[in-house]
């Protein structure tokens, strides 16, 4: 951790005091200083938060040479050139080059160089508008806000309470990504994006992978072929995929030894280290919530501006994981983006546009929320499933293509593609309400998608949306060519 924070007074007075330093609290800081505010950022950890240090920026950066071999294996003439396993000591230092080391220097300097005070400490709300700060000198600086106090505390793993769970020492995702040694066996609880991301990561450096799911399929808030796709590949890959399954206890005798993992039909796995990747618990156990009359642990519940409801003369917004919307570092940066242009508006007197799609309203969150695991096959997605659609109650059409077979451009993109998109069509409006897609490669036509979903782009002016050949985009032809006839005008 640098030492880098801005000297503050014992009692100090902001128009803005955002709680916690993440990439989302950054954020806000950021508009809030475009806006000519004055901003406290107060940070108890590293200045980057989750996703830089323990969670987007390292899995991502230990997941791209495994992704980058397995394509390059997929290539007549290419695949000869592959000729050793990955260097997983090469990958390891290769992540901790992308979190600097821990060393939060940089980001914290960014901090200052838009004008923030950057207060280090555990920021607790002392009231209306104010935080105290238990800084690491051992004193209490008192932070009074003229206009906003903003929380971006975020998230943390949850962890079950289950019998054993204590003595195996288990990790989360932050042992998963900052771990310097590949145990020979890791078995891994949970089927979602962090699951998937890590049993792929871990596999490819040289681990024996166990993923234990308690549903039918992987990714279950996704289309279901996706989880289908995703799964299938990793037993491809060697990971033991085991479908509706739930670990009842954990046993792990001595400090060094293995754990045994029971399982619900009685069958045991034994492992080196055990990853739980079941969800997240939002950090808000210990920030004062109890003195503006919130449940401390509890998740802020917000209106579209990333307002708190229940505030009096409502100073309190929440951004980010902590308002459990949308528990993605992009959505959590858009929400400060609104939360950021709110306060400045109001400080300056000027109207909120709170109407969908206005400028003071986080309405694609639940309108176009686009999400992307990287997987091997990767997978992305914004908007609604067909499952979605359905319990929303719309009309809808659901078209499908198999890459493989209907667009050169992903043959190309590897021999013997594996790929599947799909997008559904609400039938009144003719617009499109959501696209999944999965395949090798895939990650990079998702803003297309966004695009088209969030700008509510009518199929008959996406016809004039012409997809260069051969590209794997050409499945946007594809994908409009299935819709009837008489819906393609």
């Amino acid at each position: 951790m640098s030492n880098t924070a801005q000297k503050v007074s014992a009692d100090a007075t902001y128009d803005v005091i955002v709680i916690g330093a993440g990439p989302i609290g950054q954020s806000v800081a950021a508009r809030a200083r475009g806006g000519g505010l004055s901003v406290a950022v107060v940070e108890r950890e590293l200045v980057g938060g989750e996703c830089s240090y323990w969670a987007c920026v390292p899995s991502k950066a230990m997941l791209r040479p495994i992704i980058a071999v397995a394509e390059a294996r997929r290539l007549d003439g290419a695949r000869e050139a592959v000729t050793g396993p990955i260097d997983a000591g090469g990958v390891l230092r290769r992540r901790d080059r992308y979190v600097s080391n821990w060393d939060d220097t940089g980001q914290a300097q960014s901090v200052a160089e838009i004008g923030a005070d950057l207060v280090r400490g555990h920021g607790r709300l002392d009231g209306p508008r104010r935080v105290a700060v238990a800084t690491p000198a051992d004193r209490i600086a008192l932070l009074a806000a003229r206009h906003a106090v903003v929380v971006c505390t975020g998230s943390r793993a949850a962890v079950p309470d289950m019998p054993g769970i204590a003595e195996a020492r288990v990790w989360t995702n932050r042992s998963a990504t900052d771990a310097s040694v590949v145990p020979a066996r890791l078995a891994i609880i949970g089927g979602g994006p962090v699951g998937v991301e890590m049993a792929t990561a871990w596999q490819g450096l040289g681990a024996e992978v166990t993923l234990l799911a308690r549903e039918p399929w992987l990714l279950s808030q996704f289309e279901s072929f996706a989880g289908e796709m995703v799964g299938a590949a990793l037993k491809e890959a060697g990971v033991d995929v085991r479908h509706n399954t739930t670990v009842t206890s954990l046993r792990r005798p001595s400090t060094s030894g293995p754990v045994t993992l029971v399982l619900d039909d009685g069958m045991e796995v034994e492992a080196d280290e055990v990853l739980v990747a079941v969800g997240r618990v939002p950090l808000t156990g210990d920030i004062g919530l109890e003195t503006a009359g919130l449940t401390p642990g509890s998740w802020l519940d917000v209106d579209d501006t990333c307002r708190v409801r229940g505030i009096e003369a409502g100073w309190l917004y929440a951004a980010g994981d902590v308002n459990h919307r949308a528990l993605l570092t992009h959505q959590g940066k858009y929400q400060a983006r609104i939360v950021g242009d709110t306060i400045c508006a109001q400080a300056a007197g000027r109207p909120l546009d709170t109407s969908p799609w206005g400028a003071h309203a986080a309405t694609a969150d639940a309108r176009a929320l686009a999400q992307v695991v990287f997987s091997d096959p990767e997978v992305a997605a914004v908007g609604l499933s067909a499952d979605q659609a359905r319990q929303a109650g719309h009309d809808f059409r659901v078209v499908d293509v198999d890459l493989a077979t209907s667009v050169m451009g992903a043959r190309l993109y590897a021999d013997d593609y594996q790929g599947r998109a799909r997008m559904v069509v609400d039938v009144a409006t003719q617009r499109v309400l959501g696209v999944t897609f999965v395949g090798f490669g895939v990650t990079e036509l998702l803003h297309s998608a966004t695009v088209a979903v969030a700008g509510e782009v009518p199929i008959s002016r996406l016809w004039h949306a012409v997809p260069c050949f051969p590209t794997i985009s050409e499945v946007w032809l594809r994908l409009l060519e299935g819709l009837p006839a008489s819906e393609r005008a």
